[in-house]
């Protein structure tokens, strides 16, 4: 199954896609996860996208763009994805139906994930990151064993500079004017079924996996 899920920032998007991967076996391809891959790397795509995500933007279509469709081109993909972060504008949107036309496929559905702004500012700010093993806390609901230490390697955790209060908000911004109209364009083609993100994360992926087998999921 060919799968986008949207949602504001901080709306549990990503941990709900691990879930299903780890139900479905479909893939999780995460543009968050790519571009910091690069940034960490120093690629010159990394670079460039370092700079928006700093400042709380959109990374320029362009670099995402071509992330993507190298990513979709992998044997891993051929039965099946899940898109976590990608299409944020009706521009990509459309950028990838004609990454998928040209194999002969298309999307089955868009999950849009909706949580309340404050809750969204509240699981953002309180998230802090492994820097060496990438896994993620956070102070309220997953708190590492050892108060500031990764619980897989012992590494110092670090509040990634996208989930400081004020970056959030910027964060928040761009995605009103910008992701907001995806909504729109995807209720337009019947793809969009809209899903209540509140609650315990179990709570959430309930509901989740409901949508997906009444699309056939198995």
């Amino acid at each position: 199954m060919r799968l986008v899920f949207l949602g504001a920032p901080g709306v549990g998007k990503g941990t709900q896609a691990d879930r299903v991967t780890a139900q479905f076996g479909w893939p999780k391809i995460s543009t968050g996860d790519l571009l910091r891959e690069a940034v960490r790397k120093q690629t010159p795509l990394g670079i460039e996208a370092k700079k928006s995500m700093d400042a709380g933007k959109l990374v320029p279509d362009s670099v995402v763009i071509g992330m993507v469709r190298e990513k979709l081109g992998e044997p891993l993909c051929q039965n099946g994805f899940i898109l976590d972060g990608f299409p944020r504008t009706v521009p990509q949107a459309e950028e990838l139906n004609r990454m998928l036309a040209d194999r002969g496929v298309t999307l089955d559905r868009v999950i849009n994930f909706r949580v309340t702004r404050e809750d969204i500012v509240k699981r953002l700010s309180g998230r802090r990151s492994c820097p060496k093993c990438h896994s993620v806390f956070h102070v309220d609901f997953v708190a590492p064993k050892i108060s500031g230490q990764c619980d897989r390697c012992g590494t110092a955790l670090v509040q990634r500079s996208d989930d400081k209060p004020e970056t959030i908000e910027a964060r928040l911004r761009v995605y009103d004017e910008q992701t907001s109209p995806l909504m729109a364009y995807y209720e337009g083609k019947n793809k969009l079924s809209n899903l209540d993100g509140a609650g315990e994360m179990a709570q959430v992926y309930d509901r989740l996996a409901k949508v997906l087998v009444g699309l056939g999921a198995t």
